[in-house]
């Protein structure tokens, strides 16, 4: 899983009873689950031997307790920007509560009521993006799903809406990097398990 090029893994938190349930969960701070937990263990097989110049979470307890039970807590650096999107009103509801009531939504075109839109969650996004091109080396990040996605969005110079495309489980692995040089960003795995 090597290259040439800096290499940008993508951890997803591993499974919550929220996650587990389908209700959005953005600034909730809830803990992993028994089998969450599990899974963020596994995530340490699954990087070993790798070696990072900068690993960064979310400052969410779901998303630092997978980095931590990953191996990788203490030289983790919480990062404000690496939160999941803010939800607003539909914190806690699922997808499909919402459409009974606002039928047609989409998160990614249509954002949250007193909460954040895409083009929000992409200007976190750029600004982590930013600081990634100065960091000369591989860099793990631990994070929540939309927020991913819209990252992976942004590497890629898509749009922030672009993120509906990519889907991610808990737990799960991706790598961003380059293709011929440091202007060809691609996303070289994702949704890995």
């Amino acid at each position: 899983m090597s290259s040439a090029y800096p290499e940008i893994y993508l951890v997803r938190h591993g499974e919550t009873e929220w996650s587990a349930s389908g209700r959005h969960t953005g600034r909730t701070d809830i803990p992993l689950t028994a089998r969450g937990e599990e899974a963020a263990r596994g995530v340490a097989d699954r990087l070993k031997g790798l070696t990072f110049q900068a690993v960064w979470s979310s400052p969410s307890q779901r998303a630092f307790d997978t980095c931590r039970l990953a191996g990788f807590g203490a030289r983790a650096v919480k990062k404000p920007d690496l939160q999941e999107w803010d939800y607003g009103a539909y914190e806690g509801v699922t997808t499909k509560e919402i459409l009974s009531k606002r039928p047609g939504w989409q998160l990614f075109r249509d954002g949250c009521p007193d909460g954040e839109t895409a083009a929000d969650v992409g200007a976190r996004a750029d600004a982590v993006i930013a600081g990634l091109r100065a960091v000369a080396g591989n860099v793990l990040i631990f994070s929540s799903s939309h927020f991913l996605r819209v990252f992976a969005s942004r590497w890629v110079g898509l749009p922030p809406e672009g993120g509906e495309h990519f889907v991610l489980d808990t737990a799960s692995l991706s790598i961003l990097g380059y293709e011929h040089d440091l202007t060809e960003p691609v996303i070289r795995r994702w949704n890995q398990k």
